[in-house]
Order: structure tokens, then C-alpha cells, then sequence
């Protein structure tokens, strides 16, 4: 049996691709109608009919109030098709969106209340639509560790943020990727000062707000007011945070568990990379397990554990020898990579 580490995507995971994802592999039709339960009583169209849809539309599909709860459920069905006999999870954590996700699979909401957490906050997101978010590499195509560009970048985004009418913040720390919040003002003045690269970056992401900056203080309060602490339980699995922080199973105060979801975890920069390392450093798994849906943030788990000097590997050579020789990596949105951790999908 392996041990695995169990890491939950965030927003922008579902796209074209990922149409039909829950009809092909959510194992528990009675668990996704309680989901589409939830959504009609909030007068929201049902999980089953977006993923049901004829053909994919973005403008429907990336809102918040739609992405999220798509998400969160691709991401639990697949948690719960890992398959048990084989894999043995020691702890979960997630990005961005993904701790919502990430606190249903450890344990410390029910796959309901987990469901009503990441949707309301999703649709709180979409309603009040503050700001917008960017992506841009500091690391070149080795994925050698490069402190000083870092370094660099991020001053360049402190200096913006001190000008007048502007606010730029890291957002979060995604492996070789930084992921820049502002407001309009601020994301235009870093394109502008920053070389274009790949003719992709810095690249504009749709439909997504400040996430994880004090821009979405307001956001965060009324996450705070319809979201009790009594969705909240003991968790099963240790929970890192995106401080890198754990939450440990028998030891964890619910109530600042509520506290940090629903306060600095959305108004704060959400350190992914911190949340890999200390992963690697603490539990030491045989499999890092990326769920869908997508297959995008397996590149950031990686070169998080380039960045973290995980086994020696300081590379992106240095990774895809020792994944071509003993994988350390699987994501579920590959259908090759699934097979090595599921117990099948139902059909």
C-alpha cells in the first residue's frame, strides 16, 4: 500500500475538456442529487444539467457561482474513487478554492456542508466581483530555483501597490507561478512593467476577483454571517493550510478552523508552495495525488518540490527522471495517471 498526500485544485480547473467530468466519474448518484438539492433550493441551475450541457460555454461555466460547486463536487467524486486497497491517505490539502474542498475530504465538514461552504463563497465571489487576478512565471523553462527574479517580481508589486489609485498583492505563491490581485489599475501598471513571455504572460485570468487580498474583506464577512461554525467538525486527516499550517485530527479548535476559512484564508496571500512543502517535509508520501478536475496544477506541485529540494530534485529534469522511474506525481484529470490510484468509476 502507498501513502499519499491528497492536493484539491482551485477555480479555473473546469473547462471544455472537463464537460461531462461528474457524469463519467462521480461514484455516488444519490451524494450529487443532495448537491443539485442544495442548488435548486438557492434557485441555482443543477450540477447534473451544467455538466450535462450540450456544449461548454465559458461565460456560464467560469462564473463563480457555477465553477465552485462543479469543482468542489469533481474534486470529492474523485477523492472518493481512490481506491482504499491500495492507497492510504495521510493528508490532504488544496489550492485556492481547493481548501473548501480539501476540509470535505479530510473530514471536517460533511461532503454536504463542505458543498454549501465552496458554493456560497463561489457565489458571494461572483456577485460582488471585486478585482481581478493574473498569472506570471518566475521560473525559466529548467525550473531551476530562481530566489532573486522572485525577489525582483515581488518588489516591483510592492512598489505599485505603495502608488496612489492602485492595489497589487501576491494572491498566491504557485510553485514557479506568481499569482498577482488588484484592482484594474494595479494589474495594468504590472503588465506594462514586466516583459511579455511565451506571448501568454502575463496572462489575464477570466472571471476571477482579487481573490485572497483585503479586497475581499466584504466578501469574507458575509461568507462569515451565512456560513456557522457549526458546519465544523474534527477532522479525520491532517488539513494543511495555505500558511502551511496543519490541522491535526483530535487537536484542532473548530471554531478557528471556521475562523481562518472564513476570514484570513480569503483575504490573505494563499501559499501553495509552503502548503507542498511542508507536505513532502512532514508526511513524506510515496504519492503526491492531484484530483480533478483538470490537469493543470500538476505542473505547480511539481515545481514546488523542485523549489523544496524534495529528494534532491532540483529540476524539471531532476522530476521527469525520477516520475518516468518511480512517479511521484498522479493527476486524476489524466486518464492514464487515474487508473494507477482508482478502484474504478461507476457507469
Amino acid at each position: 500500500m502507498k501513502t499519499a498526500v491528497i492536493i484539491c485544485p482551485g477555480r479555473g480547473t473546469y473547462n471544455k475538456p472537463e464537460l461531462g467530468y461528474l457524469s463519467r466519474h462521480f461514484p455516488d448518484a444519490g451524494l450529487l442529487a443532495k448537491f443539485d438539492a442544495i442548488r435548486e433550493n438557492a434557485d441555482q441551475k443543477p450540477l447534473t444539467a451544467l455538466d450535462g450541457a450540450a456544449r461548454f460555454s465559458p461565460s456560464e461555466f467560469t462564473r463563480g457561482d457555477n465553477a465552485a460547486g462543479l469543482i468542489y463536487a469533481a474534486t470529492l467524486g474523485d477523492f472518493l474513487s481512490i481506491n482504499p486497497e491500495e492507497i492510504r491517505p495521510v493528508a490532504v490539502t488544496g489550492n485556492s478554492m481547493g481548501w473548501y474542498s480539501a476540509l470535505a475530504c479530510g473530514g471536517a465538514t460533511t461532503p454536504e456542508n463542505g458543498f454549501q461552504i465552496a458554493n456560497t463563497m463561489g457565489t458571494l465571489m461572483h456577485e460582488a466581483l471585486i478585482g481581478g487576478q493574473l498569472v506570471y512565471p518566475f521560473l525559466g523553462d529548467d525550473w531551476h530555483p530562481d530566489p532573486a527574479r522572485k525577489a525582483e517580481l515581488l518588489q516591483q508589486v510592492a512598489d505599485i501597490n505603495t502608488r496612489d489609485d492602485h492595489t497589487l498583492a501576491l494572491s498566491i505563491d504557485l510553485g514557479g507561478m506568481l499569482v498577482l490581485a488588484g484592482d484594474t489599475n494595479g494589474l495594468k501598471a504590472f503588465e506594462q512593467a514586466v516583459p511579455k513571455i511565451d506571448d501568454r504572460f502575463p496572462m489575464r485570468l477570466k472571471g476571477h476577483a482579487a481573490f485572497h487580498t483585503h479586497l475581499q474583506r466584504p466578501v469574507a464577512e458575509k461568507g462569515r454571517a451565512a456560513l456557522p461554525h457549526s458546519l465544523f467538525t474534527q477532522p479525520g486527516l491532517p488539513l494543511i493550510d495555505g500558511r502551511g499550517a496543519i490541522w491535526w485530527p483530535g487537536a484542532t479548535d473548530t471554531t478557528a478552523l471556521h475562523d481562518y476559512t472564513l476570514g484570513h484564508q480569503v483575504t490573505e496571500t494563499y501559499d501553495f508552495t509552503r502548503a507542498i512543502t511542508v507536505a513532502a517535509r512532514e508526511f513524506a508520501p510515496d504519492l503526491f495525488i492531484v484530483t480533478g478536475p483538470g490537469t493543470t496544477l500538476g505542473g505547480a506541485v511539481a515545481q514546488s518540490l523542485v523549489l523544496a529540494n524534495w529528494r534532491g530534485i532540483g529540476s524539471k529534469q531532476d522530476f521527469t527522471k525520477h516520475q518516468n522511474a518511480t512517479p511521484l506525481l498522479a493527476g486524476m484529470g489524466h486518464a492514464d495517471q487515474r487508473a494507477w490510484v482508482t478502484k474504478g468509476d461507476a457507469k
